[in-house]
Parts: structure tokens; sequence; C-alpha cells
């Protein structure tokens, strides 16, 4: 940026008018929140990486006591109970589990955390309702869009909130850019936008079968999904490389970047949607996602238009996961790590990075294989959850909102399956004029599970 930026420090963010203001429902509430005289009680399942991740959030800004932790891995489910005993303000160890089912059948939990893999999502979140907790479930929401449907009706039939683990809408620096940027008519009218991803994070190793580690359950890890020949842990990224669990680097990288969008936009479901992409580069290896993928969301008189490649250079080096709103007076690019905002013609260019709270939480420093950028967007996320759940009121991630993100992502390699662009109808959940692709909505499951549908819960 040149000598004009006006840069916005965290320090000056943090004292400013304009950051109380972005703060305040967070800061004041969640004050009160933390000092709640009854703990929450709260489960966690999925304790690997940002399960526990999102679960220590919470210990950090509620009073909450953690009663039970389930996971198919007994490594991860130990490691992390003994975390939360040195964390949590009560001292004691929750209770593990490896059947998830069993621990809501036997702890009646007020809140439950959803950090599995993809495929399992939709069940344990349905299940958490149905035992009478509040979710928090990590994003995409689901792997096809009747899932997705039947977590919204679920939702709303238990009267519970579900925070989905979109956290840009929580991360202070973008919420700055929404209030004061795009809310003020400082872009104009919007009628393009980009969103990309160009990490180089598709695992595609060509590991030897093996046998199944004693400490791994891995028939109950792969639950309703296509039962893989086990090839190695599938922990953290192996198991984001297979579209047997999730929707590749759409579902995963697009659903984050289409959601902020979309709220900053306060768009809903796309018009159409159409998608193109495959495996072009990295053909060796096991992995079956795409490697490159290009799609279209469509709104009147505005196209979002998203690419990814795992291979090669960013477009933009500053932007390499991101989006850009282009406006008749003005650009405003934003990502994890910061937003800048370059005027056409006169005016001054913004910039502004990501809020750090290293000092406050200098726990966060020592916590294995955490996003540092993201810690205090989830914190904010987390308050916002408790808040709607005490208030009674929608979160700013709704469930609703959560499943418009991913079932978009889905349609998108939907469209790239079928080779046509698609027109969802979420009342009467079908692809407009195409029974093919409305067939794609719904994947088997693998018995003895049972797929759900949102008419269970008229």
């Amino acid at each position: 940026m040149d000598s004009k930026t006006f840069n916005i420090n965290r320090r000056n963010f943090l004292k400013g008018a304009t950051a109380a203001a972005v703060l305040s429902s967070f800061g004041t509430y969640g004050f009160e929140l933390m000092y709640r005289d009854k703990p929450w009680r709260v489960g966690l399942i999925g304790a690997g990486w940002y399960g526990s991740s999102d679960l220590f959030k919470l210990i950090q800004v509620a009073n909450v006591e953690v009663i039970s932790i389930c996971d198919v891995d007994s490594n991860f489910v130990a490691d992390t109970a003994n975390l939360v005993a040195q964390r949590q303000r009560s001292g004691k160890r929750p209770k593990t589990y490896s059947d998830y089912r069993k621990m809501l059948a036997e702890e009646g939990l007020e809140i439950v955390l959803i950090g599995s893999p993809d495929h399992w999502h939709a069940l344990q979140c349905i299940d958490a309702l149905k035992a009478g907790a509040h979710v928090y479930v990590q994003k995409p929401i689901s792997v096809d869009v009747i899932e997705g449907e039947a977590m919204v009706a679920a939702a709303r039939k238990y009267n519970k909130v579900v925070q989905v683990g979109t956290q840009r809408k929580s991360t202070p620096h973008l919420i700055h850019a929404k209030k004061n940027i795009v809310d003020t008519g400082m872009l104009g009218k919007i009628s393009h936008v980009e969103m990309c991803c160009y990490f180089h994070m598709r695992a595609n190793g060509n590991p030897a079968l093996q046998e199944v580690p004693d400490f791994l359950d891995y028939e109950m890890w792969t639950g309703p999904a296509p039962l893989r020949p086990y090839d190695g842990l599938p922990h953290k990224r192996w198991w984001r490389t297979f579209m047997e669990y999730g929707n590749g680097i759409m579902g995963d990288m697009c659903v984050h970047m289409l959601d902020t969008v979309r709220w900053m936009l306060e768009l809903d479901w796309p018009n159409r949607i159409s998608s193109t992409g495959g495996i072009y580069v990295q053909k060796d290896g096991k992995s079956n996602i795409s490697d490159t993928q290009s799609a279209i969301f469509e709104y009147d008189n505005l196209n979002c238009i998203w690419q990814h490649r795992s291979w090669g250079t960013p477009a933009d080096p500053d932007y390499p996961w991101s989006f850009k709103l282009f406006g008749e007076k003005g650009t405003l690019s934003g990502s994890t790590m910061q937003y800048d905002f370059v005027p056409y013609g006169d005016g001054k260019p913004l910039h502004m990075d990501v809020v750090y709270e290293k000092e406050k939480y200098p726990e966060d420093l020592t916590e294995k294989n955490i996003e540092l950028n993201a810690a205090p967007a989830t914190r904010l996320h987390m308050l916002d959850f408790l808040a709607a759940i005490d208030k009674g009121t929608r979160p700013v991630a709704d469930i609703l909102d959560g499943h418009i993100s991913t079932a978009s992502c889905i349609l998108a390699n939907m469209s790239m399956e079928v080779k046509r662009p698609l027109i969802y109808d979420p009342k009467n959940l079908v692809v407009v004029n195409d029974p093919e692709a409305t067939k794609l909505l719904q994947r088997p499951y693998r018995s003895p599970y049972e797929h759900p549908h949102p008419n269970q819960f008229s």
C-alpha cells in the first residue's frame, strides 16, 4: 500500500469507537455469561484438531463444565480429556466415550460441540438435538443436501440453537469491513465477487494397506460412509482428500468464503449454480477430490465466482484464500488475515490486519496446531452462540445459513459431475427439471445407518 494508506492496528482498533460498536454485543454480554452461576454442561464429539480447539476457546470465555468427550481414537480422547482437566475451572477430568450415542444418552448435556469429520455431522447433530442439547457444529454441516435440510428441520422442531463454525462472521477485522465499508455504501453497487483458495492442501499419497491399530475404532469412524480399506490414520488431512467423507476443497474452503460473502451482501440461495473442474495436475496418488475447480453462484445482477487450485501460485500472493467484492466505487479484498479497500478514483485506501489476543490468552501459544489468527474469532463465535441460547434468538451463523452455504458448495460439485448448471428448489427439495441431479441430493448410507430426512421433523 502507498503512503496514503490508512492502517488500523490492533491497539487503535480496540480502543476506537468503531471497535466498541463491533465488540460491545460480545464483550459485555460475554462477561455476564463467563460468570454464569451455574456452569453449562458441555460435551464434545470429535476430539481431534478443530474439535478440541473449539472446546478450548469455549472454556476460555464461559463458565462451562466439560462433562464428557467422545472420540473413536482412544489416544485423542485421553489427551483432550487431560488437557481439559488442566484448563477448566473445576479441574475435573471429563468422562470419555468411544460411542457418542452412549454419551448423549447418559450425560444430560446442555451443549454439544461437534468436531468430527464431515460425514458424521448430520447424524451427530440431530441426535444431540433429540437429546436436548444446543449444538455447535463444524462446517460444512453435511455431505449432501438432504442431510442439511434434515438438520435445519430438527433444530426448528426441538427449538434449539445450532451455531455453525463459519467464524468469519465473528472475525473482528471482517466485522469492521462489513460495517464500515460494505454497509455504508463505500463500494457502491456490487455486481461481481471473486473467491479463491490456492493452498497446496490436497493430500495425495499412496500409503499401503495396513492393520487397524488397537486405539482406533475404524468401523465407527467410518459410520454411514463407504468403508475404505484402511491405509493409515485418517486424521486431519487424509480423510479430506476423499469424496467419501466430504466435498473436497469446495466443501472445505469455499464454504467459508461463500458464507462470508453471503453475510456481507445479505444473499440467500443462489438462483443457479454451475461448476467445472477435475483432477488436472495431481494425477498420482489415491486422492479423488478435484485439484482444479471453478464455480459460479448466480444472483440477480451478481455473479459470485469461485476458483481453487492445489498446485501452482496464487493469483494474488497477499490473498491466497480470500474473497474480493468489486463495486463501482472500489474493491474490498478480505481474508482471515486482513482486509484492503481500494477506492476507484479519489479517496484513501484502507487496510486492517487480523486481531490477535496472545497477551490476554497466553495459553494459545502452547496449544498444538492452533490457528492463532482464528482464535479471537472462535471466541467471539462461542459468545454469540451462548448469547443466542440465553436470549432465545438465532446466532450469527444459524444452521439455516450454514445449510445454504454448505448446500451451495455441494450443488457446485454436483454440477461439475453432471456437467450442467443446476437450480435447487429448497421448498420441494428437488433440482428443477433435473431428475438425475435430484437423485444426487441424497447420498446412500452404509447399513445399518439410516439417512435423515426433513419430513421426519415436520
